[in-house]
């Protein structure tokens, strides 16, 4: 009896269309998310990689000084930029861009960039670590072959660094589908993520059995891609 009553606030996640919506956009937003730090870090990193001894050390520093900050005060700082009254629409009022504040705070957009600023470092580092250890005399051979730094890229440094992106990618994609205090402060309550829903069935509802279903079912969302990825580096090591 009791093992029924358990399975049936797991089946009650997928009849409710509310619980449902709320993972994939969950997962949408971390996904895109990832995806954008990526973007924005591999550069980053391969950068630092590339610097001299001494400026490696320094834009190394600038990427974790965000750390010895608390992230609610990191949070509510972007929430004074993103204002109607904030930093940045007073600046694009001053440059005549704009000629009335837009909204950018409690929107989708603030909750990007609240992720995308939060958890960049998450991905730089993992792809530091791993463009430190590549032969570069590969690139070079490839560049006497003949070949364009595109094609260089794509077939000769993209894969090397794969190990960090996926790594990368993870550190961000899992933490940021349970975000909670980012889609809170600056989407307001206008942005739906699993991480509030969580929090409602807890403290609100005082739904301990739902509550408790939907934070199981996330742990298994957010473990099948590591599974996944242990799985294909076991299969990298064997064909070594």
């Amino acid at each position: 009896m009791r093992i029924k009553v358990v399975f049936d606030n797991y089946a009650y996640l997928w009849e409710d269309d509310l619980y449902v919506k709320t993972y994939l956009s969950s997962i949408k937003i971390s996904s895109i998310s990832t995806l954008v730090c990526l973007l924005i870090g591999y550069p980053m990193a391969y950068a630092i990689v590339r610097s001299s001894h001494t400026t490696k050390h320094v834009l190394l520093m600038l990427i974790i000084l965000p750390f010895w900050t608390s992230f609610l005060l990191r949070v509510y700082a972007w929430m004074g930029l993103l204002a109607d009254q904030g930093t940045i629409n007073d600046l694009l009022i001053a440059l005549g861009i704009i000629d009335e504040p837009i909204r950018l705070l409690y929107t989708h957009f603030a909750v990007y960039v609240g992720i995308v600023y939060t958890y960049l470092p998450f991905m730089i580092l993992p792809l530091y670590a791993n463009m430190e250890k590549l032969d570069w005399t590969l690139l070079e051979a490839a560049e006497d072959l003949g070949a364009r730094p595109l094609t260089t890229f794509i077939t000769v440094t993209l894969p090397m660094t794969m190990p960090g992106v996926i790594a990368g990618s993870l550190l961000v994609f899992i933490p940021a589908t349970g975000e909670y205090v980012i889609p809170d402060l600056l989407g307001g309550g206008n942005v739906l993520m699993i991480g509030r829903i969580l929090y409602n069935e807890f403290n609100s509802n005082i739904d301990w059995p739902v509550a408790s279903a939907v934070a199981i079912a996330l742990l298994l969302v957010l473990v099948l891609p590591m599974m996944l990825y242990q799985y294909m580096q076991g299969k990298e090591y064997d064909a070594q």
